[in-house]
């Protein structure tokens, strides 16, 4: 089968490689894949500002956003079906540790992918799978960063730093608890377009020498949460000086520079919080598929572009270079 893998060493390289097709073992199934979704960290993984804790061996198939249709069952697995409809989990407990798909283990940039029978979400008949399939990471991170991380409760002034994969979804579910308003900043006119379209109240440039005091005539009191979903040191700093008191800076994107809070008094004094997340609780997944079953949230306007799974090269491309304002870029085997 046709595999979209990563080559790690000295010199990082996305190769399409021609491998066996894996045979699934106990607790395990094997999952033709019908689509995937190319996320900013599959391009952070490539230009090796990521790096896989738990990968044994160099070599890995990416892909952690994956839907598909289960082909074989491993041996005396009982608890699905051929054909049963199906988006993977991001990833699974090991002994108490977090292994990511297409990070840790082989992902579903590929034809087929083992996925364990634990890690399997089913959808509906009526979710495609090119809307299906980043649920778990691009939706399901947000969703947790909101509802749990940052605790965000209906009526409280948030601001979303970065409306790309993460921050689009990130103001939609904004709006979903109640959030208001609902603040987007994002250096792009057609992302801030975009913000206010899925929802946001207000979409600021971050160059905007205003832009703190624009959000505190539009708050009042400040931002209650504060959620960088760009993974940009600068824009850490910009959002944690627009927190009101007890506010939260979330930190959802990541990078690996460090944070600089230039008030640390005023950061005391008002008692507010840098609070770190990743990922996203199991039942996110199936909780964000029954929202999509009854219409609270709505995945169609993120597929900016269906593309063969021999052109992954040239959609990490796309997505790297912003090439039409990406959400989400879907390869399909």
């Amino acid at each position: 089968m046709l595999a979209a893998r990563l080559h790690l060493g000295p010199e990082r390289r996305l190769e399409l490689d021609d491998v066996p097709v894996p045979e699934p073992g106990p607790d395990h199934v094997l999952v033709k894949v019908e689509a995937a979704g190319v996320c900013l960290s599959d391009v952070h993984l490539i230009d090796g500002t990521l790096t896989p804790l738990f990968l044994k061996g160099d070599v890995v198939t990416l892909g952690h956003e994956v839907a598909g249709t289960v082909h074989a069952l491993g041996p005396g697995v009982t608890k699905a079906e051929v054909g049963d409809r199906v988006v993977l989990q991001a990833g699974e407990l090991r002994d108490g540790a977090t292994f990511t798909r297409g990070v840790d283990y082989d992902g579903g940039w590929a034809e087929y992918t083992l996925a364990r029978i634990d890690t399997l979400v089913p959808i509906p008949d009526d979710l495609p799978f090119e809307q299906a399939c980043f649920i778990p990471d691009a939706v399901s991170t947000p969703w947790g960063a909101i509802t749990a991380t940052g605790e965000v409760k209906a009526g409280e002034p948030v601001g979303v730093w970065g409306v790309g994969g993460l921050g689009a979804h990130g103001v939609q579910l904004l709006r979903l608890v109640g959030a208001a308003p609902i603040i987007a900043v994002d250096p792009l006119p057609a992302a801030r377009e975009r913000a206010l379209e899925f929802g946001a109240d207000l979409a600021l440039d971050p160059a905007d020498p205003e832009l703190r005091s624009k959000i505190f005539a539009a708050t009042g009191t400040g931002l209650a949460a504060a959620f960088d979903f760009a993974g940009v040191a600068a824009v850490r700093e910009q959002a944690v000086v627009c927190l009101g008191p007890h506010g939260r800076l979330v930190l959802v994107g990541l990078t690996n520079k460090p944070i600089t809070i230039t008030n640390g008094t005023a950061f005391s004094f008002f008692q507010q919080q840098v609070r770190g997340h990743y990922g996203s609780a199991p039942e996110d997944v199936a909780k964000l598929v029954k929202l999509q079953g009854l219409h609270r949230v709505e995945f169609s306007r993120s597929v900016s572009a269906v593309v063969p799974l021999a052109d992954a090269a040239k959609a990490v491309h796309a997505l790297e270079a912003k090439e039409g304002n990406p959400i989400r870029i879907v390869l399909k085997p």
